[in-house]
């Protein structure tokens, strides 16, 4: 998985809610999820039902990710089937507008 998903442009390591993810624009587009064994794959609702209803062997949801994308079987699934999905999921989060950064929180001198 770190091979394919650092294998396409302009992703970085990171984390996302504490845990590792890959992020394209500063957004995780692959990390673990609460499932063992499966991670979390950002995608629309409708590509999400496509997949869950074509591979429900591979593809999941629990209500928890419900509205957010899709989940994968690690051990469901072989590398292209893999890259493809991270494929999706990356292209998904890179349609999207880079986050800003926070500014810095300006400081009044104390008086």
């Amino acid at each position: 998985m770190r091979r394919i998903a650092l294998g396409l442009p302009d992703v970085g390591e990171g984390t996302s809610w504490g845990k590792p993810a890959f992020k394209i624009n500063n957004r995780a587009f692959v990390h673990p999820s609460r499932e063992d064994g499966a991670i979390f794959l950002p995608l629309a609702d409708e590509d999400a039902r496509l997949l869950i209803a074509a591979k429900p062997e591979v593809y999941f949801l629990t209500s928890h990710y419900e509205g957010w994308g899709v989940l994968l079987r690690l051990d469901a699934v072989d590398e292209n089937e893999l890259a493809g999905a991270l494929e999706d999921a990356y292209a998904f989060q890179a349609e999207k507008k880079p986050l800003k950064p926070r500014r810095a929180a300006k400081r009044r001198p104390s008086a």
